[in-house]
């Protein structure tokens, strides 16, 4: 006679030879800790951070920040521009950047009349709340020499050179440009890269408009009379 199962009772699943059924947590002994670690992390992630550990420069004030306030905010990044009164970080240098400025710095130096100073990523005051940086300046040959200096100011800038990056295109082709006219900087030169080598495009200060106006585009070689007698064998960047 086969004996049935009486109702409300059932055998419990065959798990192999040997098998025992185990709670959760028995399971997984660790799960409890690691919910708590992660709710640890995440928690410490969300938590405000103390006023006084906030550097004073991440809160700009009402007012917006000065010129002369770059060199008092203590922590602030390393060539860090002020356009229209608000702070700019920039991103880390290409090499091809780097080259290029070297290369222009040493024709500039080399070609350069006695008393004409040439200096690279130094910033330029060129208002209350305008100090941007330049790649590169050369300064007029009755500038004062300062080796404690931290910026020039405009009215001794002759020559302002920008070297296109891709995260500054906007402000180097725009609006530092149209500052450094403003200002009164007599030269300035923009220099893009095309297939790994530099294109400098060379503008002149229209005093009637205080607008610049190109004056020609330089790729193998850069040869101009102005602000002195400049030439820069621009295929040297392969030599480096």
């Amino acid at each position: 006679m086969t004996e049935r199962p009486s109702p409300g009772r059932s055998d419990p699943p065959d798990r192999g030879s040997g098998a025992e059924r185990r709670s959760p947590s028995e399971a997984d002994p660790g799960s409890d800790a690691d919910w708590a670690l992660r709710q640890e992390i995440i928690d410490d992630a969300l938590r405000p951070i103390p006023s006084d550990e906030v550097p004073d420069w991440l809160i700009p004030p009402n007012r917006g920040f000065f010129a002369e306030d770059l060199d008092h905010l203590p922590g602030l990044p390393a060539h860090t521009e002020l356009l229209d009164g608000s702070l700019v970080l920039v991103s880390p240098q290409m090499d091809i950047h780097s080259l290029i400025v070297d290369m222009l710095v040493f024709g500039l130096r080399r070609t350069a009349p006695r008393g004409v100073r040439v200096r690279r990523e130094m910033s330029v005051v060129l208002g209350p709340r305008q100090r941007p940086e330049p790649d590169l300046i050369a300064l007029k040959p009755d500038t004062v020499a300062d080796m404690t200096a931290t910026a020039y100011q405009a009215e001794n800038v002759s020559l302002v050179v920008e070297v296109v990056s891709p995260e500054s295109a906007e402000r180097d082709r725009n609006r530092k440009p149209l500052l450094y006219a403003q200002a009164g900087i007599r030269h300035f030169w923009l220099v893009e890269q095309e297939s790994g080598h530099p294109q400098v495009t060379v503008f002149e200060l229209d005093p009637a408009t205080k607008a610049y106006v190109a004056t020609g585009v330089h790729r193998d070689r850069l040869t101009v009379a102005v602000p002195f007698e400049i030439d820069i064998d621009l295929t040297e960047i392969d030599r480096l």
